[in-house]
């Protein structure tokens, strides 16, 4: 487990903000749990950008974009054929994140003063794929990288989501490389191992983040 010195993580609130990292398939959505089980508000982007996809105006812009294809049947937008499409094509997913992000930016702003304003909180975790990318990590007082080998990963990608090699590493692709984001991190948690393992990890992060 990597920390830094503990005085780079004096919160810049009571209540500290804490990022969260990690590749498709490591495991960040479980350490966010744990996080959670154990007093801290998580604020999960990708939940959030669900609920913009919903939005009328949203989805009637992206079927405009890109045809009928993208709607189901009940006209709600089909996330994967999105994906499909947006990661070949680079410049078609920044237009869709473009759309999205704004919406996802106030949403997450009203939570966080939420949980902020909580007197329970232990720390607010920012779930967020595209943390450095978007600049969150500067609101946060520490970094959580949760890392796990490719193999690791293909393996929970493919059981749960039905990805390849070539979907994993192209997804890998769309997002800061992952030894930036290892560097970046005050702390690294893995996760190769079974999820008692990575939760005694979690407790002691949060414990040096808290103290």
């Amino acid at each position: 487990m990597k920390y830094t010195n503990p005085a780079k993580l004096m919160p810049q609130n009571p209540i500290p903000t804490i990022g969260l990292m990690g590749a498709p398939g490591s495991g960040k959505s479980m350490v966010a749990r744990q996080l959670a089980s154990m007093g801290c508000a998580v604020i999960d982007a990708d939940v959030l950008a669900k609920e913009v996809l919903q939005e009328q105006d949203i989805r009637e812009e992206i079927a405009s974009w890109w045809g009928g294809i993208v709607l189901k049947p009940d006209g709600q937008i089909d996330r994967r054929e999105v994906a499909r499409i947006v990661f070949a094509d680079p410049e078609k997913l920044k237009r869709l994140e473009a759309l999205i992000h704004p919406r996802v930016h106030d949403r997450r702003e009203i939570l966080k003063q939420q949980a902020l304003n909580q007197p329970d909180t232990k720390a607010v975790v920012e779930d967020c794929p595209l943390l450095l990318e978007l600049g969150i990590d500067k609101q946060c007082d520490a970094l959580i990288f949760v890392e796990a080998s490719f193999e690791t990963r293909l393996a929970r990608v493919r059981k749960t989501r039905g990805w390849g090699p070539q979907e994993l590493t192209r997804r890998d692709k769309s997002q800061t490389p992952l030894d930036i984001k290892r560097q970046r991190a005050d702390y690294v948690v893995s996760n190769d191992a079974d999820e008692a393992h990575c939760l005694a990890q979690t407790r002691r992060v949060l414990s040096q983040i808290i103290h």
